[in-house]
């Protein structure tokens, strides 16, 4: 019996790599619920718990350690891009252009902070790339470094991973401590919030159509004609009192009572334009109308223009927010519908179900998945991996590798697929399946393979230092870039956290972040970041091993 237990545990047959995998993964994914001070780790203790069954011996074949660690790592990363890849360019305008200039800001000292430490410790580059990714909590950006060093030298660089094991806990809670320092910064913030406050200029009139002279003509038309700036929000029809949204094209008659949002200094311009101020209970009559979240299923619509659907118009409602793989996108008129989008319509009960028959509503046909998408891009990713990009810097071709290949073309499937009639939809729930088995599969095979050299490298090659490496590349850059952002950019404290949060892929820290401001701003920032962070960490880890190795 002992002899059969042995061979389970410490053997080479698929059983025992079975149940060491499953061991790890299990036992790391339960710990993984544990906090600290309300902070976790995260399934990184799957990492922690392979490099601590390989310690004691329990570890498995080589080659099949090798094929599911990057199988693991394919899976996370495509899954990643497809996330991602929908609001990956949209992120870049508009805002979006100074979040990321702060993400960029972060990269940079990051990879900065790391050759500084190679060329000052003599500390391997390996080594500190390792550190580095354990700094900023990436583990894509890990994967694709001990991608690029195997493919470049033909064996695998233990020191990758170590380095980022021990730089990872004070990585997280590294990035914590230095948001709470960055609110120095913005002493003043709530004061010049209020004074803000107090010099807002915005008005919200009630009037009633008075003026013969507009009556008959579209809003569009009488904005150009007065040249005044206003929106009109509701319109209260005269001869039905039904209570409707209005659009550049809605009319306006004698009677009509309209709610216009203006300038303060516009109202006695408005009164003459339009009518007589009145007296109008709004929100009474907008209980009248309702919000749905409607799942778009139409698959001969899939990536047709919002403004080509002409909804407002036809039916009298308004769209006011998209969510795609757990992301908010803005629905503007060239925005293209995908298969799967839930979108929120607001309007009248009758027309919102119109809209939902037009844009089908029948989850029944997302059940099925589509894993066509997922498995031609996988092998696309791999193709546009393995090619050898040829530079006069690099002592070898640059290649993509099996992680910055796949990443690209999921984030491109997932843009460009909608606009050419591809279903690429994934659930939520699939999608984080997905992503799930594949980070755990590769930090367990990362952790069994390394964990034999963990001890030794802690106590006998001067591992304690990789710490203070590790919280050095942590810290400064996002001291840094704090900087920027308060004095250069003007970005708000709470959008500024979410943006550090997600420029390290930290989402305990935009746990964090979300707990000190409840208004959701850390939310946006982390997200109108993340796409370029978790693109650019990936692709610095492999550049780090190509160039300075």
């Amino acid at each position: 019996m002992a002899t059969f237990f042995e061979n389970l545990l410490f053997g080479t047959s698929i059983a025992h790599s079975m149940i060491i995998l499953a061991l790890t993964v299990g036992i790391g994914v339960y710990l993984s619920r544990i906090k600290f001070a309300g902070i976790s780790f995260g399934v990184t203790w799957v990492l922690f718990i392979g490099i601590l069954l390989s310690h004691f011996g329990m570890t498995i074949d080589g080659e099949l350690l090798h094929f599911v660690k990057e199988f693991g790592l394919i899976l996370f990363v495509y899954s990643i891009g497809l996330q991602v890849g929908p609001g990956f360019f949209s992120s870049f305008k508009a805002g979006g252009l100074k979040l990321n200039a702060v993400t960029c800001i972060i990269v940079l000292f990051d990879v900065l902070m790391a050759l500084l430490l190679i060329f000052t410790t003599g500390e391997s580059v390996d080594t500190v790339t390792g550190i580095m990714s354990g700094a900023v909590t990436n583990t894509p950006g890990m994967g694709a470094a001990a991608s690029a060093f195997k493919d470049t030298f033909g064996y695998e660089s233990p020191n990758i991973a170590l380095g980022y094991s021990v730089a990872y806990p004070l990585g997280v809670i590294g990035c914590i401590l230095a948001i709470i320092s960055l609110k120095a910064l913005y002493k003043g913030e709530k004061r010049f919030r209020r004074e803000e406050e107090n010099n807002i200029n915005i008005q919200r009139l009630s009037l009633l159509v008075t003026n013969q002279d507009i009556a008959g003509l579209t809003l569009e038309e009488i904005r150009k004609k007065s040249n005044l700036n206003f929106i009109v929000s509701r319109i209260i029809d005269s001869a039905t009192g039904h209570c409707k949204i209005a659009d550049s094209h809605s009319r306006l008659k004698g009677g009509d009572r309209v709610l216009v949002i203006a300038d303060k200094e516009l109202h006695n311009g408005l009164t003459t334009l339009i009518g007589e101020e009145i007296e109008q209970e709004w929100l009474k009559i907008d209980e009248e109308l309702i919000s749905r979240k409607i799942t778009f299923t139409k698959h001969k619509l899939n990536g047709t223009r919002l403004g080509k659907l002409n909804i407002r118009h036809e039916f009298g409602v308004n769209i006011t927010r998209v969510h795609r793989a757990g992301v908010e996108l803005t629905p503007t008129a060239g925005f293209r519908l995908q298969v799967g989008d839930i979108v929120t319509v607001v309007g009248h009960k009758t027309a919102v179900n119109d809209v939902r028959k037009l844009l089908g509503d029948e989850r029944k046909y997302l059940d099925h998945p589509n894993l066509i998408p997922i498995f031609i891009g996988i092998a696309l990713g791999c193709v546009l991996g393995s090619i050898p990009l040829s530079g006069t810097l690099l002592s070898t071709p640059l290649k993509l590798g099996l992680a910055g290949g796949p990443l690209i073309v999921a984030i491109l499937v997932s843009y460009f697929g909608p606009k050419m009639g591809i279903v690429t939809y994934t659930t939520t729930s699939a999608n984080l399946m997905i992503r799930e088995i594949g980070i755990t599969l590769f930090l367990a095979c990362v952790g069994l393979g390394a964990g034999s050299e963990f001890v030794n490298s802690i106590v006998n090659r001067g591992g304690y230092m990789w710490i203070i490496y590790g919280a050095l590349i942590t810290v400064i850059p996002i001291i840094i870039a704090g900087f920027a952002g308060r004095y250069l950019f003007h970005i708000k404290y709470s959008t500024l956290s979410g943006v550090i949060a997600g420029s390290c892929t930290n989402p305990p820290a935009l746990a964090f972040a979300n707990q000190q401001n409840k208004g959701g701003e850390a939310a946006i920032g982390y997200a109108t970041v993340y796409p370029l962070a978790m693109f650019m960490r990936i692709l610095v880890g492999q550049m780090m091993i190509l160039l300075f190795c």
